[in-house]
């Protein structure tokens, strides 16, 4: 596996010169740890089972580079087996418009079957799709489909390669499969109601193959553990990690979950400066910070911040959050070592963001009003953002601790439609 991906720049290169066939594997825009794992697997397989191939299989990783970073269990899960960052190919580095328009393209989907609007006329460059959701539409008869209803793409992925020739696996292509199923599948608990047999039958073939893989807990602890993990982040990185935005008719208000607890996210230096350019680079008027943390008992704590350089705004904001009683918050105030910086604690723990979000319309709307809509950020969500939006608390379920999280990010990605992110 390492081999094959640190050549696919240079294979890809190459076929695009001498103006020959590239096979692009892609994932979903959430590129999530399934959909960048399922991609590297299935592209190495390809080009090790496709006879005499004539194209080059090119796994793509459907963000751009910078937002790499942003994918912390992904990032921890890839350098652990030995795959360089620098040798993978993102969705910014290759021309896909242009490569069809050219007739060299062909295309492998994984984790998701229908691509977003932007990209519909690559539709008909699609040849193969593997996805773990129900389909949304059919494909025509030149377009080889497999979708069944596991709790990972990664296990389709392996069942494929097991169907293939002896030796194909090697280990880390193993390891990274095994994490991922792992990870997906809320280490295969079947309380988190998302494994199913073929998951659970996947895990153990990788197991039987290569013994000298970590065992279920530690690996799932790992990936958990990096998922939650921003300390590499810078902070423009860490409030873009799990991002909403509102609007109205006149501003813009960023909302942002931040999974650290609040005083030690008020001691990143340079934070106001930071605060100040990301709203003066993206056109917001405000910001609001809601952090969650955990303690040793894996009880949740919640804090709020509101930062505005606009006192008539921030106040408004404030005020509504104060006064907000459906649900209350219970907001108590917490010294902020800024004046355009109110930091309060959240009493309230089932007040996820989800409920938090039309407090914040009303206020930037009016009474009466729809308060604005909500806009989806650029940048796709990661699969963490269901931490804050559906906390898992307001469904009265205590303890709350990550794994019901995971859990609850699980069912609320199985959900959505194809084509929107994971």
């Amino acid at each position: 596996m390492e081999r094959f991906v640190e050549g696919n720049r240079a294979a890809l290169q190459e076929h695009v010169r001498c103006h020959r066939e590239v096979h692009v594997v892609m994932g979903n825009e959430a590129c999530d740890l399934d959909s960048t794992v399922s991609a590297l697997a299935m592209a190495f397989f390809l080009a090790k089972t496709s006879p005499a191939p004539k194209a080059a299989f090119v796994p793509v990783l459907n963000i751009p580079r910078a937002d790499f970073a942003l994918r912390t269990e992904t990032t921890f899960l890839l350098r652990e087996e030995g795959i360089p960052a620098t040798a993978l190919i993102f969705r910014d580095e290759i021309d896909l418009g242009g490569l069809h328009r050219a007739g060299l393209l062909s295309m492998t989907l994984v984790d998701h079957h229908v691509l977003p609007s932007a990209d519909a006329a690559l539709e008909e460059a699609v040849v193969e799709v593997l996805d773990h959701r129900p389909l949304e539409r059919d494909r025509g008869p030149r377009c080889r489909v497999t979708a069944e209803p596991v709790g990972s793409c990664a296990t389709l992925v392996t069942e494929r390669i097991a169907q293939g020739p002896p030796g194909l696996l090697d280990r880390p292509t193993a390891a990274l499969l095994h994490g991922t199923i792992l990870l997906d599948c809320v280490n295969l608990s079947p309380a988190a109601g998302k494994v199913t047999p073929r998951d659970v039958a996947c895990v153990s073939l990788l197991e039987e193959r290569f013994p000298e893989l970590p065992a279920r807990d530690a690996v799932f602890k790992a990936l958990q553990d990096a998922k939650f993990d921003v300390s590499g982040l810078t902070t423009e990185q860490m409030l873009r990690k799990d991002l909403k935005v509102l609007s109205s008719d006149e501003l813009l208000l960023a909302v942002s979950a931040i999974y650290v607890d609040l005083e030690t996210f008020l001691r990143r230096p340079g934070l106001l400066q930071d605060l100040d350019a990301f709203c003066q680079a993206q056109g917001y008027a405000g910001l609001v910070a809601m952090t969650i943390s955990f303690n040793e008992h894996h009880e949740p704590t919640r804090q709020l911040a509101v930062y505005s350089r606009r006192e008539t705004l921030r106040s408004a904001v404030c005020r509504a959050l104060e006064e907000a009683t459906t649900p209350s918050l219970q907001l108590h105030p917490l010294p902020s070592p800024w004046s355009c910086l109110d930091t309060y604690t959240q009493g309230n723990a089932l007040a996820s963001r989800k409920k938090v979000l039309p407090i914040l319309r009303a206020a930037l709307g009016g009474p009466g009003t729809a308060g604005g809509a909500e806009e989806e950020v650029v940048l796709p969500p990661t699969p963490m953002n269901s931490l804050v939006e559906e906390c898992p608390l307001a469904q009265a379920v205590p303890p709350l601790c990550p794994q019901d999280v995971l859990e609850r990010v699980s069912r609320i990605a199985a959900a959505q439609p194809p084509g929107s992110p994971k």
